[in-house]
């Protein structure tokens, strides 16, 4: 019998002088370019938007992401249940 352990990071992020931005708490990275990164955290999906961003870091094994570029925003928005059907969503 395999168990699963369900690790949970704390949710902590630091950004210094609007050029790097250190996230923990991250469980996966949903996309990327140099103006956007979205990462899926504990807390739901952070989006983090500028120029010329770049990930520095990714560890999934410590929850830990670092992203380097010009920093303008971070927004929060809550993940979508994956359990849902296409007739659910057509009738939000």
């Amino acid at each position: 019998m395999t168990e699963e352990k369900n690790i949970s990071f704390p949710q902590n992020i630091t950004l210094e002088d609007r050029k790097t931005l250190t996230v923990t708490g991250v469980n996966d990275i949903g996309g990327y370019d140099e103006q956007t990164v979205t990462a899926v955290t504990e807390l739901g999906e952070l989006t983090i938007k500028g120029e010329d961003l770049r990930i520095v870091r990714m560890s999934v094994e410590m929850g830990e992401l670092v992203v380097e570029g010009n920093i303008v925003s971070l927004m929060y928005s809550e993940i979508q249940p994956k359990n849902q059907g296409f007739l659910s969503k057509l009738f939000r």
